[in-house]
């Protein structure tokens, strides 16, 4: 499936993404196209949910075993996959997923109705 989204090999795709998108949530998902666990959230992302968060959201994959993207790897500190970094009008968002890390979401989704909930809390706290 992840063939099908928007994926992001070179530092600066990663950086016009970011700076680019305006009035919506950025959801960066850092990954392995051949990892089973983010295949599985690339089609819980693409399949079920894209379509659903498009009017307030885009979804793109960051490829963390291209060398260009390596900053964002260090910089977010991406140890384990996949792992998914939000941003709106290109600020980070912080988000609390029930570990010490609030820089961003690690791991998958059961369920197309998870990733929904933390796409819009992540709009939502942008509104407070």
């Amino acid at each position: 499936m992840s063939f099908l989204m928007t994926t992001l090999r070179e530092k600066k795709e990663v950086d016009s993404i970011i700076r680019d998108t305006i009035d919506k949530v950025l959801v960066l998902r850092f990954g392995r196209s051949t990892d089973s666990i983010c295949l599985h959230l690339d089609d819980i992302l693409l399949s079920k949910s894209v379509r659903e968060v498009s009017k307030f959201a885009t979804v793109a994959l960051v490829d963390i075993d291209s060398a260009d993207t390596h900053v964002y790897v260090k910089y977010f500190d991406i140890t384990l996959i996949p792992s998914i970094v939000v941003f709106f009008n290109a600020h980070h968002m912080k988000m609390d997923s029930g570990t010490a890390d609030h820089t961003k979401w690690v791991g998958s989704f059961q369920k197309k109705q998870d990733f929904i909930d933390v796409v819009e809390e992540s709009g939502d706290s942008i509104h407070l």
